[in-house]
């Protein structure tokens, strides 16, 4: 068992970090609010401390997984960053949805200091961290990878290293792009449904055993029909991460114009009040054309 800092403790990190301490790690949890922290260590032990640097420090393993850009670096790098607590050979692994530019940023800094990191987003929403079920897409060195991915086990029911640094994030950006797509896709097949006259759970329950069928359908179908999205990965959240794709596609070359459009349709949703709001809400923008 491994001596390992997790740095967030939001609905994702929360449950990750739990389920290594209770796998047998001995972990110290930071979160911006401490109160959390206090809250992670009476239910599942471990420690906490106040910096990222102290929780990092005799850490051979720092998981992160905090809001954006900005919170990553202020996490790494910043006057009391865990990059100043770890020591050489330990191994950064960032579970934040960033872009590829700060992760490329923050491997090179480390790599200066010899400490290895591993980008690897992740996948499988509020549920998929609570039931330890994530899938994880890494990239970064070989040998870091290797070493992390026994750790990163724990919470995950698939985990990948794609590539350099870098790859994870970008392989993350791929899994925005096609939720986007379907979940506009399936929004608009359940807002036809009742546009029609049909029952939406007959329709999807023929449906979703064809081409039709997806992730989205399985778990999303109910509570749109039942207009309820608080089952989920926020609005918010999911601009902030198509931003991150649509600015790598200018980068890249790459045309995106349903996501794009999609992008769009969310900032909708926000005007609605739905910032907060599942990404499956899509279908809220479509109700409240008439």
């Amino acid at each position: 068992m491994a001596k390992v800092a997790f740095l967030g403790l939001g609905v994702m990190g929360y449950p990750m970090a739990g389920h290594l301490q209770d796998a047998g790690h001995d972990v110290t949890v930071y979160n911006r609010t401490a109160a959390k922290a206090e809250a992670w260590v009476k239910q599942h032990g471990g420690s906490m401390a106040a910096t990222p640097k102290d929780a990092a420090a005799g850490a051979e393993f720092v998981m992160a997984c905090v809001g954006n850009d900005d919170d990553l670096r202020m996490v790494c790098t910043g006057g009391d960053g865990a990059f100043h607590g770890m020591s050489s050979g330990a191994v950064f692994v960032d579970h934040t949805t960033v872009s590829a530019k700060v992760t490329r940023e923050l491997y090179a800094a480390g790599e200066t200091q010899g400490i290895a990191f591993v980008d690897a987003p992740i996948s499988g929403g509020q549920a998929g961290a609570e039931n330890g079920v994530l899938s994880i897409m890494c990239g970064g060195d070989q040998a870091a990878y290797d070493a992390a991915e026994p750790v990163m086990n724990v919470y995950s029911k698939i985990c990948r290293r794609i590539g350099d640094s870098g790859a994870g994030q970008m392989t993350k950006m791929c899994n925005q792009i096609a939720i986007a797509g379907l979940v506009q896709g399936l929004s608009e097949a359940l807002h036809f449904a009742e546009k029609a006259g049909l029952d939406g759970r007959a329709v999807v329950e023929v449906i979703s055993q064809g081409a039709a069928g997806s992730w989205q359908m399985a778990n999303r179908y109910e509570t749109m029909l039942d207009d309820q999205f608080e089952h989920g990965f926020a609005v918010d959240w999911m601009r902030k991460d198509l931003g991150i794709c649509l600015d790598t596609a200018n980068e890249t070359g790459a045309s995106l114009p349903v996501t794009a459009l999609v992008d769009q349709f969310y900032k909708d949703v926000q005007k609605l009040g739905g910032g907060r709001w599942d990404t499956s809400s899509l279908i809220k923008r479509l109700r409240s054309m008439g």
